[in-house]
């Protein structure tokens, strides 16, 4: 996905080191987002923009600051490899169609009733069958990760929610907002049904895998897959 060919040695001399210390951390970002990204995805693109955010964290890492530079160049890592996938917008539009429907008919439901919206519920709503409802699910797996927050016209605002938290360009002013932004995503997320909040945090805590999240919790991967995107829709209905 990148345009232009970018060197990946660092401006200042002494940081090759570190970067090639840390080149390994780029690849495990990288295959780590590659297993929820659409199969048009490249790993090489991924990897890529990762190296350049490594070398922007070699940059600009202060160790007076107390984070170890793995800390500080995970955010700048994932950071730009999530800008790279914002910016070649990956996923078929009636993907993001049939999100803004899931979103809407759970939204709708959860303002109605003033409870946590079910699966039956979303799938009455929607018009189909719970097995209908829960193949919809799986198809959103692949949906572009760093937007919630389409319009309702299909067309993304260009800095979803997620995109803004990502973003490694920000000045003073941005980086204000994206602490408030961050406290709002964590207090919704926090209110998510214990299932769906599990799933998250095996996920992007710990790092699991679909299999080793369903081993835990004692279902199938692809089940697995729907609870993590109704996770999503229901961020998605609960942010706008």
């Amino acid at each position: 996905m990148l345009r232009a060919s970018c060197p990946y040695a660092p401006a200042r001399p002494g940081l090759d080191e570190l970067v090639a210390r840390h080149a390994p951390q780029v690849k495990r970002i990288a295959c780590h987002l590659l297993a929820r990204l659409p199969a048009s995805v490249q790993i090489d693109d991924l990897i890529q923009a990762g190296m350049l955010g490594l070398i922007e964290a070699a940059r600009r890492y202060d160790a007076s600051q107390g984070a170890s530079f793995a800390t500080f160049a995970e955010q700048r890592i994932r950071g730009a490899m999530l800008d790279e996938i914002r910016r070649g917008d990956w996923t078929p539009r009636s993907v993001h169609r049939r999100s803004r429907e899931v979103a809407a008919a759970i939204r709708a439901i959860e303002t109605e009733t003033g409870r946590e919206a079910q699966d039956t519920d979303v799938a009455l709503r929607l018009g189909l069958s719970l097995p209908e409802y829960h193949d919809t699910l799986t198809e959103l797996r692949g949906q572009k990760l760093v937007s919630l927050d389409d319009d309702e016209h299909g067309e993304d605002e260009g800095e979803g929610l997620l995109a803004q938290l990502a973003s490694t360009e920000a000045g003073p002013e941005e980086e204000t907002a994206r602490e408030q932004l961050l406290g709002a995503v964590s207090a919704q997320i926090d209110a998510l049904p214990e299932r769906e909040k599990l799933v998250l945090a095996l996920y992007y805590d710990e790092g699991l895998n679909l299999k080793e999240i369903g081993a835990v919790l004692g279902v199938s991967e692809s089940r697995v897959c729907q609870i993590h995107a109704q996770a999503v829709a229901r961020l998605r209905s609960r942010l706008r």
